[in-house]
């Protein structure tokens, strides 16, 4: 089993490639060169994936679960075996470094790999000569998946490997900006997979809603903004589809006194530019206690000045290029924001010319709580460091937002840290660390972050209903 990644892109509906009769063009952000054209799916075509999806339910979900979980197995080695021409796809069509590609195709491997082994739950409320209760966990139906253009290969498998596990099939969007690994992964796995069991459908803005709306598809899973997650749940009111909402995040860090400087400095730089910042739990507003404060941010800054930001397949590229033009302009935005409103800038803060959509590692000194870059969600290269004098003070400011992704708190004493963190109002807080999270781990927002979890038995559960089985013996 293998793909042709030398060859065009197809969408993949009941286990056949197809093409359409229009196509979307895909940037290679480095470049700005349209490196493919893909399928911009017609909604006669959706139909025919949801159909399709609707026929493979029955039999799929009476596949044994040991069945299921061999096929789950099975695309994680063959994932594996592609590795390679996967990750330089990835960059090519997402900006990222060819080692952090790697990493995500190599993780995605390992979410497959690691859902193979769950099981939806089976719990006996009451078991006597008499009467048998017991809970079961049963497959929804169709499940529509629509992935982000940050992490492409991983937020898909994130939705993947729990419906196919729980027995469901699913119609597969990846966003019009990152389709081409999708469209490829599709193409793998539908040489694994009975047909109709995963459909892989490409197109532009009005294929999502179409998938939201759609009567036929029983859940919807998304991530990507608050925003766009408000229209999914509306339209998925319509016939009371399950969902599960992945969505923006303003996630707050606080640094106590005590932490070691240089050190601290360098995890908090990449738990803030990863990606280019543009990762959902990555470190948004910084808050640094006033005693270190000038320390600290001068030791971000020194460090931020030794990173490489490049073309991501240039073997001394850190950090590659914003993923697409309005991203990019919209950092540029916030960035004319803070020149106009006089907020100092300890690095960056002047965009390059020339080509590809190369945004400069910025950071801006003490910036007031009500200035944009601090009160919205940037998604990019550009970290507010803020002071605070007390611990009341940070928690206070760093729970003031509609958002309740992630967070994080730094220090010696772990006892205070914990403590601190257990009073931050987020779904994913770390202590000393972040974004350590793994197949096993639950993964989801509080506040306008989103409803529902993904990953560890939660995240499986999602993609069920409970029944509950009563039995007069």
């Amino acid at each position: 089993m293998s793909v042709d990644f030398t060859s065009d892109f197809f969408m993949t509906i009941d286990g056949q490639l197809i093409d359409s009769g229009r196509h979307i063009d895909v940037i290679n952000p480095a470049t700005e060169n349209v490196i493919a054209r893909v399928p911009d799916s017609s909604l006669e075509q959706l139909n025919e994936a949801v159909a399709a999806a609707r026929r493979a339910f029955p039999s799929w979900a009476q596949t044994t679960l040991t069945d299921r979980q061999g096929l789950v197995r099975l695309i994680s080695e063959k994932l594996l075996e592609n590795l390679e021409p996967f990750a330089q796809l990835l960059t090519r069509e997402q900006g990222k470094t060819l080692d952090y590609a790697r990493w995500e195709i190599g993780g995605s491997a390992a979410w497959f790999a690691e859902f193979a082994k769950m099981a939806p739950s089976e719990t006996i409320i009451e078991d006597t000569p008499e009467h048998l209760v017991k809970i079961r966990h049963v497959p929804i139906g169709v499940a529509g998946a629509i992935v982000p253009w940050n992490f492409p290969v991983l937020m898909a498998v994130w939705k993947l490997a729990p419906a196919l596990i729980a027995g469901n099939t699913v119609v597969l969007k990846p966003s019009p900006f990152t389709p081409l690994t999708t469209l490829k992964l599709g193409e793998l796995i539908s040489q694994i997979l009975p047909p109709g069991v995963l459909n892989v459908v490409s197109g532009g803005d009005e294929l999502g809603p179409w998938i939201s709306a759609h009567p036929d598809i029983d859940k919807v899973a998304f991530t990507g903004s608050t925003a766009t997650g408000r229209r999914v749940m509306e339209s998925a009111s319509r016939n009371l589809k399950r969902l599960t909402l992945e969505l923006g995040g303003n996630d707050a860090a606080i640094v106590l006194p005590d932490v070691d400087i240089e050190d601290t400095a360098q995890k908090l730089f990449w738990g803030a530019f990863s990606n280019s910042g543009q990762f959902c739990v990555a470190i948004k507003r910084l808050f640094i206690h006033e005693t270190i404060y000038d320390q600290l941010s001068q030791a971000i800054v020194k460090y931020a000045r030794t990173v490489k930001v490049g073309d991501g397949t240039a073997t001394d590229s850190q950090l590659g290029p914003i993923q697409n033009l309005s991203q990019f302009e919209r950092l540029k935005n916030l960035l004319t924001d803070i020149h106009e409103n006089g907020q100092k800038i300890l690095l960056g803060g002047e965009v390059p010319e020339g080509q590809g959509y190369f945004f400069p590692l910025t950071i801006i000194d003490n910036p007031p709580d009500d200035s944009r870059i601090v009160a919205e969600e940037q998604f990019g290269p550009i970290l507010p460091l803020l002071k605070y004098r007390t611990i009341d003070e940070a928690v206070e400011r760093a729970n003031a937002s509609a958002h309740g992704l992630g967070g994080s708190v730094w220090g010696k004493d772990v006892h205070q840290a914990e403590a601190i963190a257990s009073r931050l109002q987020a779904g994913k807080v770390w202590v000393n660390e972040i974004h350590v999270v793994t197949p096993y781990t639950p993964f989801g927002g509080h506040k306008q972050s989103g409803l529902g979890v993904e990953n560890g038995s939660d995240g499986l559960h999602e993609y069920t209903n409970a029944q509950t089985l009563s039995i007069r013996r």
